[in-house]
């Protein structure tokens, strides 16, 4: 059957056909596209559906490059800890799930920033044991890469201080006392976390489906996920996504990250880095080079400013980072490297330079802090930067206390990145910061929260609407060089589209926030109408 969308603003980011008033589809597939009356005259049969826009705005679907459905979908079932402010109300959540919670039962939640609190500190594990002295407790960061634990947490993981701590990982100790002071880095997570309870395949299953169903809502196509971590491995992953996306078909298109440790497993089940179809693939090997700058364990070049003699974590050192990338080019498989620091870069590009390129792109993912001399070096044909806008929020202003005012105006310049011909690709880290991309959009134009009116940290590094929205669209194409079928309006593509409640190319900055997705079109069919807007219109 042939779908004409008609009487819409069309941006196709095809520099051939720039804006256009119709779209033509069949079989989920651009066949056409121009004027409403040439469309009409073209395709207009008696078993053409047509159906008017409204004159709304359209782009290319959306895409997320970075982002971890598992980690939204296991959020759906624990503490959502975002909008805490203080150590009281911390405490107070904590007391209200135990007392819900039965006794010895995990209590698990996630997004305490401290950066946001505006008094009380950071609590001690000895406020920690006093709100749930019987229930095993683990509160993770908005970052992810610093976790909270209470003493019965640390007495079910058998701590000691003997204990081997995965690589990477620190629990820190009290200076004085030289005991636990309940809070975990990075790896040293895994100790706790191999005694939590599993969730059942059905409640992963469920919870994925909301988390997928999310993500159509807020105008996403597709994104490009690393869950192994979460799900226990590629088997039950990508049993998860089979079944919710080809068999029961929900639509969004997927592309799993597998994280390194699991190449040879992807290989004894005949899979490699594009093995699929249209709508579930696998992708790049996911590999942590360093940590974060809320954590300070980000790898720099040189010390915190606020904390000398630390220059973050090195997740593995060269030698090691050297077996995981030749276990993955072993397989013919890209690399999906997380580094927020310079020398985590550093490290990782030298390395990656001992190896030949493959068919599909490395991806620098975050690259945070960029010193001038290492922009030459993302330039390349093989390799995209995996960026997300809204760090920037997390991050300032506290940041330029972290690592010092000269090095903060080197962090986040995606200007300086583009114009420096570095392909870039627009994500979230969702749930690290939210997963509506129009969030990401406005962090990207303006460089500031949204309730924030100044002209944004580092104003001279903001993108425009058209730069930033190309990110989230033909950016993630090229992230998984599917740039032939997806990422602009042309003929031959697959029909991914976003449908917008108004022209974002002509509103303030701000009016981004006071935008509605209507509609996500995903291979042609109305995957998502908001219930507020009125239905297409049959013509």
């Amino acid at each position: 059957m042939t779908t004409i969308y008609t009487n819409g603003r069309f941006y196709t980011f095809d520099q051939n056909q720039p804006t256009v008033e119709a779209v033509v589809v069949r079989n989920g597939r651009i066949i056409d596209l121009g004027s409403h009356s040439d469309m009409l005259l073209q395709w207009g049969r008696a078993d053409a559906a047509v159906k008017d826009l409204g004159g709304s705005m359209v782009t290319p679907g959306l895409i997320d490059s970075h982002l971890h459905l598992s980690s939204i979908a296991t959020k759906m079932m624990t503490m959502d800890l975002g909008s805490i402010t203080t150590k009281d109300q911390l405490l107070q959540a904590i007391k209200e799930k135990a007392d819900e919670t039965p006794v010895n039962g995990w209590i698990q939640g996630r997004g305490w920033d401290e950066n946001r609190f505006t008094e009380g500190g950071m609590p001690t594990i000895e406020e920690l044991d006093r709100v749930a002295p019987h229930w095993p407790v683990i509160l993770t960061r908005v970052c992810g890469h610093v976790d909270m634990v209470n003493s019965k947490a640390l007495e079910i993981a058998g701590y000691s201080p003997e204990m081997e701590i995965p690589s990477g990982g620190t629990v820190v100790l009290d200076p004085q006392t030289k005991r636990p002071t309940g809070m975990l880095l990075e790896t040293a997570a895994e100790i706790i976390e191999r005694h939590i309870p599993e969730p059942t395949y059905r409640q992963y299953k469920d919870s994925l489906r909301e988390a997928i169903r999310y993500a159509i809502r807020t105008g996403l196509t597709g994104v490009h996920t690393e869950d192994l971590r979460t799900f226990g491995g590629i088997d039950q992953t990508w049993q998860l996504y089979d079944e919710l996306l080809n068999q029961e078909q929900e639509r969004l298109r997927c592309n799993l990250l597998i994280y390194y440790p699991h190449i040879q497993r992807v290989r004894e089940l005949g899979m490699y880095a594009g093995y699929g179809n249209e709508t579930l693939q696998i992708g790049a090997v996911k590999v942590f080079a360093d940590g974060s700058f809320g954590g300070r364990t980000a790898l720099l070049s040189a010390p915190y400013t606020d904390d000398a003699g630390n220059v973050g974590s090195e997740i593995h050192d060269n030698a090691r980072l050297y077996e995981i990338f030749r276990e993955a080019r072993a397989a013919n498989m890209p690399i999906a490297v997380h580094t927020i620091g310079d020398l985590a870069l550093d490290n990782v590009l030298d390395t990656l330079d001992r190896f030949p390129a493959v068919a599909l792109r490395d991806r620098m993912i975050h690259t945070s802090l960029l010193r001038p001399d290492q922009l030459a070096r993302l330039k390349r044909p093989t390799m995209i930067a995996d960026i997300q806008p809204r760090f920037v929020v997390g991050d300032f202003p506290w940041v330029a206390d972290r690592i010092g005012q000269d090095r903060a105006d080197q962090a986040y310049i995606w200007k300086t990145m583009l114009e420096a011909g570095i392909m870039c690709a627009g994500g979230s880290d969702a749930p690290v910061e939210p997963l509506e991309p129009l969030l990401g959009i406005h962090a990207a134009v303006t460089r500031r929260a949204p309730k924030d009116t100044h002209a944004g940290y580092n104003p001279g590094q903001n993108l425009t609407i058209e730069e930033a929205l190309r990110i989230f669209t033909y950016g993630g194409a090229l992230a998984t060089n599917e740039e032939t079928v997806k990422g602009t309006l042309s003929r031959g593509k697959f029909a991914d589209m976003t449908v917008y409640s108004q022209d974002l190319m002509k509103v303030e900055a701000d009016g981004i926030l006071n935008t509605k997705i209507e509609r996500t079109i995903i291979g042609g069919e109305v995957c998502y109408e908001n219930g507020g807007n009125k239905n297409l219109v049959e013509i």
